[in-house]
């Protein structure tokens, strides 16, 4: 079976082709029932309007809309710095929302961008597929990135976060540590549970026993966990945080009780903040920026009707060996 066709949503609701183009386009001259047959007749026949024909019965605004878990932090502010070079470069303004941790935040969020912008791009990691796809405007094209699961019609940029942890712990353990904790991110969020699957995995091939705290991404988690550790009769020769903002917090919580980095205990993050090479922070580099624009880069080609695959991406990171976890003594030895 082919892709359905505005036809067949206006057949599947009972209403006319261009009842369906309004409902779909947020405009205010349909009844509320109306719209919600629409929408759920798009839904359910998976109906994704083609970028071209859209543009010709629409005025293009030149604005995406991103959604995104939260604007604060380098992480996030690195990735709309790319996000904002590229679409500059192709003449498109950006819209900027947050969703913090909420489904129904997201959904509101979502709704708001309708009619306004001529796409989104959708950062939600932590956001359930089911309410995820539930919440996004069948008719505009989308672009996710890190989602849980790929969804029908919205192509996607992931990171492979499992390799990225597993080569950090790969790269300690060769630096002579054995004692590694893992702070991990927030429950619920697909980053922080496959980067602690990596960890548990590159333990399990080392012979290592894992020990996980509980982090959620921010500094004060990673300060916390130091506190942990610092408070623990448990040997810990090495510390390896979900991301760079726990790290960060971690280094300073550990140097405050009076342990030294690395000669005490090793610190490694995750991302590759601007912020991590100015701390010497060792740490596996996502390409924050890069991903931001490739995103943006995508959905433009989708609106132009030049990416017409949708196919799904996953970018490898890199492994950043700074003074953080510099060798162990005798680690030749180990």
């Amino acid at each position: 079976m082919g892709e359905a066709t505005i036809r067949d949503v206006a057949r599947r609701a009972e209403v006319s082709v261009a009842s369906v183009s309004r409902a779909l386009n947020g405009l205010d001259n349909v009844r509320a029932e109306t719209r919600e047959k629409v929408i759920k007749a798009a839904a359910d026949l998976g109906y994704v309007p083609h970028a071209g024909a859209r543009s010709l019965s629409l005025a293009r605004a030149h604005a995406i809309g991103v959604v995104l878990p939260d604007l604060h932090g380098e992480f996030f502010s690195e990735c709309v710095r790319g996000m904002d070079r590229e679409a500059s470069r192709r003449g498109y303004l950006l819209l900027l929302s947050n969703m913090h941790n909420d489904g129904d935040q997201a959904a509101v969020a979502l709704r708001a961008m309708r009619g306004r912008v001529d796409g989104l791009l959708v950062m939600a990691p932590h956001i359930d597929p089911e309410t995820l796809e539930r919440a996004l405007p069948p008719a505009l094209p989308s672009v996710m990135i890190n989602s849980h699961r790929e969804l029908p019609g919205r192509p996607s940029l992931r990171l492979d976060n499992r390799a990225g942890a597993e080569a950090m712990i790969d790269h300690l353990v060769a630096r002579g540590y054995r004692h590694i904790v893992h702070i991990a991110g927030p429950e619920g969020n697909v980053d922080a549970q496959e980067r602690a699957e990596g960890y548990r995995a590159a333990c399990a091939r080392h012979g290592l026993a894992p020990r996980i705290i509980a982090g959620d991404f921010n500094e004060e988690a990673g300060e916390a966990a130091a506190q942990q550790i610092l408070a623990s009769s448990t040997l810990t020769d090495a510390v390896f945080a979900a991301n760079d903002m726990m790290a960060i917090g971690c280094l300073h919580g550990l140097r405050l009780g009076g342990r030294r980095v690395p000669e005490d205990v090793a610190v490694a993050g995750f991302d590759d903040v601007p912020l991590a090479r100015f701390l010497a922070l060792s740490t596996v580099r996502v390409n924050i920026a890069e991903m931001g624009a490739r995103a943006v880069s995508r959905l433009i080609d989708m609106l132009d009707g030049k990416d017409q695959l949708r196919a799904s991406e996953t970018q490898t990171p890199e492994l950043v060996m700074r003074a953080t976890t510099a060798p162990r003594a005798g680690a030749a030895n180990a």
